[in-house]
């Protein structure tokens, strides 16, 4: 689950879903759209240490501590809040070198761990192949419309998590490439739209044992 506030306390609801009731993991937000709110979560690197700390320390079990920071507009940790500037998909898959985009893997994988997140929500595996797309491609979350150059890119983005204990998660399944509308705001049906070659990127990191988790289209 989500949660509003940059802090909680004891007696905060989250607090009691976390200590009481089992819950495993938490998603963090820098902001809130529906409700319009700008800082849901995250302020600056000082509060975020201690929320996730407040979190973390509630937790019977090691907590998932999760955000989205695939790089470029859709970063939680955001260059104007004091966080490090990042990448987008599209800007690695232009570069096309999985050595480079390893490396920036692992600098974002360090800003994570450095604050206590161990699940980012990323890498993005759609294939960018609608150019109408105003949720993947407008907002240049895919690295290619080559599928196998998305999946060589989010490969190296993967291993440049892992290597700081990092878990990754492949989204969106089955595809939201070829879509025409976003998924946040309702039903996306890609019945008459889809193609095969959008599974491709799921089928190559599956095989090469790097896939920890899998985010359904929501």
């Amino acid at each position: 689950p989500g949660f509003p506030g940059t802090s909680i306390s004891e007696n905060s609801p989250i607090a009691s879903h976390i200590r009481d009731s089992g819950v495993g993991g938490v998603v963090l937000f820098d902001n809130d759209p529906l409700l319009q709110v700008t800082e849901r979560n995250i302020i600056s690197p000082e509060q975020l240490s201690e929320l996730i700390g407040q979190l973390h320390s509630l937790a019977g079990t090691p907590l998932f501590v999760s955000v989205d920071q695939e790089g470029g507009r859709v970063a939680r940790l955001k260059e104007n809040r004091g966080f490090p500037p990042s990448f987008s998909a599209k800007a690695l898959g232009v570069l096309n070198d999985p050595a480079f985009t390893e490396k920036v893997s692992e600098a974002t994988a360090r800003t994570l761990v450095k604050y206590g997140i161990n699940l980012n929500l990323a890498p993005v595996v759609d294939v960018d192949l609608n150019p109408l797309n105003l949720v993947i491609g407008a907002k240049e979350r895919s690295f290619s419309s080559d599928p196998k150059a998305v999946a060589a890119q989010a490969a190296a983005f993967i291993k440049g998590q892992h290597r700081h204990n990092i878990i990754t998660c492949l989204k969106h399944f089955p595809r939201h490439g070829s879509s025409s509308n976003d998924s946040h705001l309702g039903l996306v049906d890609v019945t008459d739209n889809w193609s095969e070659i959008e599974l491709i990127p799921y089928r190559d990191i599956i095989s090469s044992g790097l896939c920890d988790m899998v985010m359904t289209a929501h």
